[in-house]
């Protein structure tokens, strides 16, 4: 298969966002009552736009989030981003082995995809190309923001080769009748979890470029 589109999850994949978007988050978790570890709020929000977050405190937790609690985490995320957030090693060296077409689709809103591959240094690689799941009506797992981008991007569904770190990204991937590499480098969520729904995993950016070509 020669992708059509190369379709690049942002956090964990492109850049190494996720602890410190993590520590934000469980930080504010606890300021409003949760009691949820760190390990489980990980587990449970990574991959998932903050939406998910409030709901599922709500109803899960019996926790009602104050309505300034998406604002203020994004506010101190990208505050962490100006001296903390780094490209994850060996990615733009790979993009640019990797003669296809391709774009972001993110849970992070816009503002903070922008700001992300800013500070990383990736955002010339990726300019016009960004899709955030506030773009549509569900996040992952559903498949509507990875279909979302690939009409856009006017390739068909089954001819898109998806980069993910989560489970979530992997499950919308297959939802959306694509095929899906994982990125197990960051450590973030099991290897035999995400073998599961992964084509392949694979533990180092420079390996990328061979496994899209042997995909």
């Amino acid at each position: 298969m020669k992708p059509a589109l190369l379709i690049f999850d942002m956090d964990g994949v492109l850049v190494d966002s996720e602890p410190i978007a993590n520590r934000v988050l469980h930080k504010h978790l606890l300021a409003a009552g949760a009691t949820i570890d760190y390990e489980t709020s990980m587990r449970r929000y990574i991959g998932r736009k903050m939406g998910y977050t409030v709901v599922d405190m709500r109803d899960n937790f019996g926790i009602v989030l104050p309505p300034e609690f998406e604002r203020v985490c994004r506010e101190e995320t990208l505050a962490a981003y100006e001296t903390e957030l780094k490209a994850v090693a060996g990615v733009a060296a790979a993009i640019a082995a990797l003669p296809f077409a391709r774009c972001v689709a993110s849970s992070s809103d816009p503002t903070r995809i922008a700001k992300s591959l800013s500070i990383a240094g990736l955002a010339d690689l990726f300019e016009g190309r960004c899709f955030s799941s506030t773009m549509v009506k569900n996040g992952k797992p559903a498949p509507d923001l990875f279909l979302f981008a690939a009409r856009t991007m006017a390739a068909a569904p089954g001819d898109c080769l998806v980069i993910e770190d989560t489970l979530v990204g992997l499950e919308a991937a297959r939802a959306a009748g694509m095929k899906a590499l994982a990125y197990a480098g960051a450590n973030h969520t099991p290897e035999d979890a995400l073998a599961a729904l992964a084509t392949q995993i694979f533990r180092h950016m420079d390996e990328l470029p061979a496994m899209v070509a042997g995909v």
